[in-house]
């Protein structure tokens, strides 16, 4: 099993593949199937001049994902990072292109 942050760089990997060359930050949401064998997807991207723009990945990368984000829940449940409680059902993970850094916020289901 790849550790949490391998798994982070092959995230962040996968958003940098996809971003325009005008794109400041890439930002991916994503909610899986409680099955964790499918997953929806939206993604934008903040260009240059600070507007909001709609992009797709594809499906090749939209695989990649998958995996990537079934490995994360994985490493957490694995690892008693729930707390006990329902591990995270979704993500909002965004890459700042100048700066490189990769932030992924997790969302749970009520």
């Amino acid at each position: 099993m790849k550790t949490e942050q391998e798994i982070y760089n092959e995230i962040g990997s996968l958003l940098y593949s996809i971003a325009p060359d005008d794109a400041q930050k890439i930002i991916m949401r994503a909610n899986l199937s409680s099955e964790g064998d499918t997953c929806e997807y939206e993604y934008d991207y903040i260009d240059n001049e600070n507007t909001l723009k709609w992009l797709t990945a594809g499906g090749v990368v939209n695989t990649h994902m998958l995996h990537n984000l079934v490995e994360l829940q994985h490493y957490y449940i694995k690892n008693n990072l729930t707390n006990d409680l329902p591990v995270w059902k979704g993500c909002e993970a965004t890459l700042d292109l100048e700066k490189m850094k990769i932030n992924i916020d997790f969302k749970y289901e009520n």
